[in-house]
Order: structure tokens, then sequence, then C-alpha cells
């Protein structure tokens, strides 16, 4: 059954995507109103599923869950693919992208989705779930040459692999290190300042984070520490709430569940679709 779903979503049957619509109602359904419409909706295409023979389906689509607000403008939008224009679908089981119209492919290529571990902060107080979202997006902006600017969840990780501390510095909150020197932020650069009043400019990159007395340090968002350059490969396509498809600096992930929620192709592909997938096109990822 999981083979034929992949079939019936990957290939761009135009049920499986009123289907999706429909889901989203229900899901969406938080007041009476809003419930008792998406209700009869689905019902009526719980008809044309049986009548169809893909009853089975019905219990293979899970949603991951979002605000109301979100739920809402998803269902209200999501609907059959446009039939006049392109559009991107991606499976999260597959890990594989379509660009298609009109149900023909114009070009596909494998993914790395989510992992869909967990990590919980030091603190125990915030824990972050890395899985790729589900449902009707868009992209909403592209990027030649993108930086990352790794979220506070990168340094927990960071901090878990190695077995090390964190400490956090900001403007005018320097963090004092055990040889008596000071790491401070200076301008737009995060440097180190020797007890005999020399500074030098401190370097951070992916796995090579400052450490200062068995501790990682968190540069300040807008530090040119607190930006990485390269890892997202050569080119983005933002979908909104920090999730983008981008390219690489780790193509050995690519066709595995790896990423932290992102949906990364080869830079080779991600040059493609930067010049083919046009802003505002949807993306259905299931």
């Amino acid at each position: 059954m999981s083979n034929r779903l992949v079939r019936f979503f990957g290939h761009g049957g135009g049920v499986a995507f009123y289907l999706i619509g429909a889901m989203l109602l229900v899901t969406a359904a938080s007041s009476a109103l809003f419930a008792s419409t998406a209700y009869r909706k689905l019902h009526r295409d719980v008809g044309r599923m049986v009548f169809e023979d893909n009853m089975d389906l019905m219990e293979s689509v899970q949603w991951s869950a979002r605000s109301l607000d979100e739920r809402i403008q998803e269902a209200e939008t999501a609907a059959e693919p446009p039939k006049d224009r392109p559009y991107l679908v991606i499976s999260i089981e597959e890990r594989r992208l379509w660009y298609k119209q009109a149900g023909q492919d114009l070009f596909t290529t494998q993914v790395a989705t989510g992992s869909g571990k967990t990590l919980v902060s030091e603190s125990g107080s915030s824990h972050w779930k890395f899985e790729t979202p589900r449902g009707r997006l868009s992209v909403q902006s592209k990027e030649e040459a993108p930086a990352w600017v790794p979220p506070d969840w990168h340094f927990e990780e960071q901090a878990n692999k190695r077995g090390l501390g964190l400490a956090r510095i900001a403007p005018g909150q320097p963090l004092r290190t055990a040889d008596g020197s000071v790491i401070t932020v200076r301008g737009d650069d995060v440097v180190k300042r020797a007890p005999d009043g020399s500074e030098r400019v401190l370097s951070a990159q992916d796995g090579r984070e400052i450490v200062a007395d068995g501790r990682i340090v968190i540069p300040p968002v807008g530090t040119n520490q607190r930006r990485y350059e390269g890892v997202l490969g050569t080119h983005r396509l933002n979908l909104g709430n920090g999730y983008a498809i981008h390219g690489t600096n780790q193509p050995q992930s690519i066709g595995r569940a790896a990423s932290h929620g992102c949906v990364r192709v080869r830079n080779e592909d991600i040059e493609k679709l930067y010049q083919m997938v046009p802003v505002g096109t949807p993306v259905y990822i299931y």
C-alpha cells in the first residue's frame, strides 16, 4: 500500500491533491462552523475515494501540527495542482522531487528530507523536531550563494556531539575566559582581547565554532561569526518559516532522511531548479 501511495502522489494524479485539500480542511476544523463545512466536503470526497477504490489513502495522509491560522489558510488554498503552470511535488517517503506541468515531468531528482530526530536543549526548556513540513507551500523568494545563519539549535547540537557546554555573548555582554582574555563583539565581528590589550577577529564555521573554556560560544545574530558560507550550496528556494529547497555541502546525504527540515538537493540540481522555477510556484509536500 505504501508503494501505491507513493506512485499515486508522486506522479501527479489530480485526485491526490484534491484529497490533500480535503484532509487539510478537516485538520483546520477548530470552530464548529468550520468543522461542519469541512465534514460535509470530506463526506463528499470520501464518496469519491470509495468510488475510485482509493479508500486506503484516507488513513495514510498525515499532516504536521500547525497554528489554526496556518491550517485555515492552507486549507483554503490547497487544491488540485494548477493546469496552466508548473508546480513542485516532493515525496518525503520516496525522497524525490518532481517539477511538473499538466501531469508531465519537467524535471525530477533525489532529495534529502528531515531526519525526524528530536533535540532537547541543555536546560531542557526547549526541544526541536527536525521534520520536513507536509502540505501546500510555495516558493516565496530565491537566492544565489545563500549564507546560513545557524539557529540556536545548531549550537545545542554541536555541544551535544562534542561534550561541551554553551556560552552566549551579546553586544555589551562580553565573556571573560580563564586565561584573562575577553571575548566580545566589536562592530560586526566577535573578537578576542588578550590581557595585553591586543585583539584578533575570531573565525567560525560549521563544525568549527568558537570554543572557550570547554564551552561553545554562541555569537549574536548579525555578526560575521553567525554567518556560514557554503553550507546551503549554490542556490536556495525559500518556502517560508525557515524552510527551503537548497543545495548542500554534503552530497552524500541526498536520498536519505538527513536534514533538519529543509529539502536538500545536489548543487547541480538546485542550479537547474533556480533557473526553471519562478517565485510563486506551488509546492506540494507529502
